[in-house]
């Protein structure tokens, strides 16, 4: 069965594509700063891997304010850790407690707006 998209179906399987290789980044970037045993050479495969998943995937234009932020942080860490060749297992061990914290703040800001409803807000008066 030969099915023809429009290009707005398609436009919309790759955003939701590119959505979820950033959330899968970002998880798998709390999983590696959470392990107590990560090492610098399980983190820089791991992120690698999930980074190159990424960059596989046509660039798409982020509206929201999770978005963005959550593509630039995965951005700068990247350069931050892995494109520095002076990085180092003591330099993985002192930004965990950070980096976790960082991923926080994203997760927060992503379920920040979840219910906005009025009808979702409880109203005690």
């Amino acid at each position: 069965m030969n099915r023809n998209y429009t290009a707005k179906q398609i436009e919309k399987y790759k955003r939701q594509k590119y959505i979820s290789a950033l959330e899968k980044c970002t998880k798998n970037l709390f999983k590696l700063f959470r392990n107590e045993n990560t090492t610098i050479d399980s983190f820089s495969n791991k992120f690698k891997e999930v980074k190159r998943d990424l960059d596989k995937l046509d660039e798409i234009r982020l509206d929201g304010e999770y978005l963005k932020k959550t593509k630039e942080y995965i951005e700068q860490l990247y350069r931050r850790t892995i494109l520095n060749e002076d990085f180092s297992q003591k330099d993985l061990n002192d930004i965990k407690n950070l980096e976790l914290t960082n991923l926080n703040r994203l997760q927060k800001m992503k379920n920040r707006t979840k219910y906005s409803k009025d009808k979702h807000k409880n109203d005690f008066f």
